[in-house]
């Protein structure tokens, strides 16, 4: 990726983030106990960790400091329902378009540390917009302010020229056959975006491809801890020597469910545990890694001193 010249620079820092034409479309979610259900798991695993607060115990935003510092200073956005400062008076066809898209309401792009769901089958982001509709606490109206992110030149180049907004998906997109294992595991590593954190380098992922990422599965992207300290992520893919090869199925499912190692320390942050994914949904995503290419990288595993 070659960096621009002075013109490009002046150009890009000036611009910022690029906007584009909004086309949301015009549906309202039908809600079910059964979406309920499914939207909290979901938005648990995949809402939570970045847009929770500590203190309002709800996805009211906050300062995320555990992102790469080369991103710059990103403060995660209220996504309740409170109507001035969160989601509240956007239509189900808005929030719908952003999770396919990466483009909001007022058509700014959500640059590339947002979550994007291209993958996610219709029932299960039918089910998460639900779910924001809820009465959970989680969602329910919180008066708080957001805060402007400030992107890095690096984010603001990567949005004008390497991440674009998706298209809409042109057809339905059914869920996974729960039968087949590799199948349910590879739905599970696309939309969790586990293979985002461990790859080889943030800027060089390929989201609608994802096993054409640089080093897929294979670690050494540099997420933060809590207090900003760079927590290498590790190699999972199935080599014997440097990755997860050795593993058992058991040993996969304690670290993934329950961030449980055998003789050494639990995983902590960045790795968050699954705890809301069932045992045959992570014996799935151990599945599915089998089936992939194993990488030789031989990674220290991050730890900070207590």
């Amino acid at each position: 990726m070659a960096l621009p010249g002075i013109a490009g620079f002046i150009y890009i820092e000036s611009k910022g983030i690029p906007k584009y034409d909004v086309a949301a479309p015009d549906i309202e979610i039908e809600v079910t106990p059964e979406k309920l259900q499914r939207g909290e798991k979901l938005a648990s695993m995949l809402c939570a960790s970045c847009h929770m607060n500590r203190e309002t115990r709800s996805l009211s935003g906050r300062w995320m400091t555990d992102a790469p510092k080369e991103f710059g200073k990103i403060y995660v956005p209220n996504i309740t329902q409170d109507e001035t400062y969160g989601i509240g008076n956007w239509t189900d066809g808005e929030i719908l378009y952003l999770l396919r898209t990466g483009i909001k309401k007022d058509g700014s792009y959500a640059p590339p540390y947002m979550a994007k769901l291209p993958h996610m089958a219709d029932e299960d982001i039918e089910s998460i917009i639900a779910f924001l509709r809820s009465d959970h606490p989680m969602v329910t109206p919180a008066a708080v302010e957001d805060y402007p992110t400030e992107p890095s030149f690096l984010t603001k180049f990567l949005c004008n020229v390497e991440f674009k907004p998706f298209d809409m998906p042109k057809g339905k997109i059914s869920m996974p056959d729960t039968t087949d294992q590799v199948e349910l595991g590879r739905y599970l590593v696309y939309n969790l975006e586990c293979y985002t954190c461990h790859s080889a380098d943030f800027t060089k992922l390929d989201m609608m491809t994802p096993e054409n990422s640089k080093g897929f599965m294979g670690g050494g992207n540099k997420p933060l801890d809590n207090d900003g300290n760079p927590m290498v992520t590790s190699n999972i893919t199935p080599d014997k020597e440097t990755g997860i090869g050795n593993w058992s199925k058991e040993q996969f499912v304690k670290a993934v469910r329950f961030g449980l190692m055998e003789n050494e320390p639990a995983l902590r942050v960045p790795m968050i545990p699954y705890t809301q994914l069932t045992d045959y949904e992570a014996e799935a995503i151990f599945a599915y890694i089998q089936t992939i290419d194993p990488i030789k990288n031989d990674l220290k595993r991050s730890m900070i001193e207590e």
